[in-house]
């Protein structure tokens, strides 16, 4: 069997017509790039925002059209809003209508709301992991920080958010394609206890992901609400470094409970860490604490510590903006093997200093998580994009 071609895609949805019935939605300029991997098929249809929930029946008949295509072992589609495809400024700026039974927004008359970010049935909690730059040991800290929840008798999963990067199916050493249920409902896949969902499983590793905002944002959607995650008392979210589109679609449309910071010593990181810390205060998401991970250094072969990066900085930085410090992790060479086979710390060397450090962080955390659940749930930004 050949494989199934972007063109083939695209003259199969030419038969799928566009809102109000007129034209098609290929030749309208809707359908945004087409990702074929796998049999699977991933691309998304632009729609004006206030018309996104009627036009549902749309988006199913795309996924129904390109799901008939022989070759095709399954499609995720998912409606997007873009200033271009709406009529006007007006209809750029108009939100999509509430949920039903969310009840009436309150606001000045003849001004839009914001639309509630709804949350994921089951999980009580969602926690962003992030840094203001890569390299700083930041999937490794969501990994182990997720298994340290777990230790702490809690019910977890994690979902990677890092579209470009993948990095959980390696770290948690888990392979293969997760099981589609009933629906368009997806099983996540499962290693020591938590539940797992990753772009790792639905395309091969040496793939290049080359995907404009629209499809980050359809996919880290789908990944999160079209996922069976069950009960769960958090949900970690390993984001992609920096601040660019994932981190606002999830800040935007997604109910985080807080977010967790992660940082090395030295003022460099330190700087792209701030950037992170005022996104997330832009847009009302707590910042729950910071973390400095490679804080120091134990030689192997003596025991003796190094500050190799120096020491302190994130500590002193979260002093400085009044968050709190979660702890520091060592640079080991134990961390840097388990991960790289699959075995986190956490669960391959309970008793070690950097799985006790990251029960401890995970125990913070969790304080600090019931802490603002006894303040009260603040309510969700409006975000606009000029």
């Amino acid at each position: 069997m050949t494989d199934v071609t972007k063109e083939q895609v695209l003259e199969r949805l030419r038969t799928v017509r566009g809102p109000g019935m007129k034209g098609n939605i290929v030749d309208l300029g809707l359908v945004s790039d087409v990702f074929i991997s796998d049999g699977k098929a991933y691309f998304s249809i632009t729609v004006p925002a206030e018309q996104a929930r009627d036009l549902d029946p749309m988006r199913a008949a795309a996924e129904r059209v390109v799901r008939e295509i022989p070759g095709i072992k399954s499609a995720m589609v998912a409606l997007t809003a873009d200033k271009k495809a709406a009529s006007g400024p007006a209809a750029a700026r108009a939100p999509a209508p509430p949920p039903p039974g969310r009840g009436h927004q309150h606001g000045a008359p003849g001004q839009p709301q914001p639309r509630p970010k709804s949350g994921i049935p089951g999980v009580r909690a969602i926690i962003a992991v992030a840094s203001g730059k890569g390299g700083v040991g930041k999937s490794t800290t969501s990994v182990n920080l997720a298994l340290a929840l777990k230790a702490n008798g809690l019910s977890v999963g994690i979902l990677d958010a890092d579209i470009y990067g993948p990095s959980m199916p390696r770290l948690l050493k888990i392979s293969g394609r997760p099981q589609q249920l009933e629906g368009r409902m997806i099983k996540p896949m499962e290693n020591y206890g938590i539940k797992v969902m990753s772009m790792g499983f639905l395309v091969d590793e040496d793939v290049a992901m080359i995907w404009r905002g629209p499809m980050i944002q359809s996919a880290l959607m789908q990944m999160l609400r079209e996922v069976a995650w069950g009960e769960l008392d958090v949900l970690v979210v390993d984001m992609p470094p920096g601040t660019g589109d994932a981190q606002l679609t999830m800040a935007q449309q997604v109910p985080l409970a807080g977010a967790v910071i992660v940082s090395t010593p030295q003022d460099l990181a330190l700087i792209d860490a701030r950037k992170g810390l005022n996104m997330f205060s832009k847009v009302e998401v707590p910042v729950l604490g910071i973390v400095e991970n490679m804080s120091y250094f134990i030689a192997p072969d003596t025991g003796n510590r190094y500050d190799i990066f120096g020491h302190g900085g994130a500590r002193r930085e979260a002093e400085r903006i009044g968050v709190p410090f979660l702890g520091e992790v060592p640079l080991t060479m134990d961390i840097r093997e388990t991960s790289d086979a699959g075995t986190p710390v956490v669960v391959s060397n309970p008793d070690g200093a950097a799985a006790k450090a990251y029960r401890v962080i995970a125990d913070r955390v969790w304080q600090e998580l019931q802490a603002l659940e006894g303040k009260g749930a603040r309510g969700a930004p409006s975000i606009v994009f000029e």
